[in-house]
């Protein structure tokens, strides 16, 4: 159960000593590394930064990492990979925990609190990045194959190593019931078209910061990137509902 007690982070208090079992970067580095093998000390420092995490300090102001902190850095690094929330959107979920709230499900369901994540979490969250076959796909989608053959026809989804991810599920769920209203993958080209224009903004934005080659600076213009990405959705969303509403009148 999330503490009712404020954060740490919350009273802007920082201890003046470390007690306790706690970790130096390198070694939470180890701690995450099998679960995540592309995580860095830039990238924690990135997440801290973002205010994510706030681990303690020494006197000589050497970060030291507690268990709590580490299960943090699991529960964000997962939703990230797992979800591909944004980072704002995990912190407002944490800001909550930590203030004792219990905030609404996150994105997919999921309210479990940082400190839960271990074991339940991974398993949970491992199930959002499964490989499917063409066959498990049709399934979970309610999909007919010819529909799968002509979704990959027209570019919307793409099978890599002969296996589709969760984004392809996706797609292919909402084809599904769009089909059911007559509208059929050849009429949805415009939107792969679309989605590709939207990339191409999107890259063209970040390309200053994805081009550096440090990890922190990558990490900042992927979620740039997402970031950019939720705000044309919810434009593009408040367009077609603007013109949607004029038909009531």
């Amino acid at each position: 159960m999330p503490s009712s007690q404020p954060s740490r982070r919350s009273v802007g208090i920082a201890p003046e000593r470390v007690t306790g079992n706690v970790l130096n970067i390198g070694e939470v580095l180890t701690e995450l590394a099998g679960d995540f093998p592309q995580i860095s000390a830039s990238k924690i420092r990135f997440l801290e930064e973002k205010g994510l995490i706030s681990p303690q300090r020494t006197r000589a102001g050497y970060r030291k990492y507690t268990a709590v902190d580490v299960d943090r850095l699991r529960f964000v690094l997962a939703l990230q990979r797992d979800q591909y929330l944004p980072l704002k959107v995990i912190k407002d979920y944490l800001d909550a925990i930590d203030r004792g709230e219990r905030p609404d499900n996150l994105p997919g369901g999921i309210t479990l609190a940082p400190r839960m994540v271990s074991d339940q979490l991974a398993r949970e969250l491992g199930s959002h990045s499964r490989r499917l076959t063409r066959e498990t796909l049709a399934a979970e989608a309610g999909a007919r194959p010819e529909l799968i053959q002509d979704l990959m026809s027209f570019g919307l989804i793409s099978e890599v190593d002969g296996r589709f991810d969760e984004h392809a599920l996706k797609i292919t769920r909402a084809c599904v019931q769009l089909e059911s209203h007559g509208i059929e993958p050849r009429h949805l080209r415009p939107f792969r078209a679309a989605a590709d224009r939207e990339l191409g903004l999107v890259e063209r934005v970040v390309a200053p910061v994805a081009s550096r080659r440090d990890v922190a600076s990558k990490a900042r213009a992927a979620e740039t990137a997402r970031e950019i990405s939720e705000l044309c959705l919810n434009l593009h969303s408040a367009l077609v509902q603007g013109q949607i509403a004029r038909m009531e009148n």
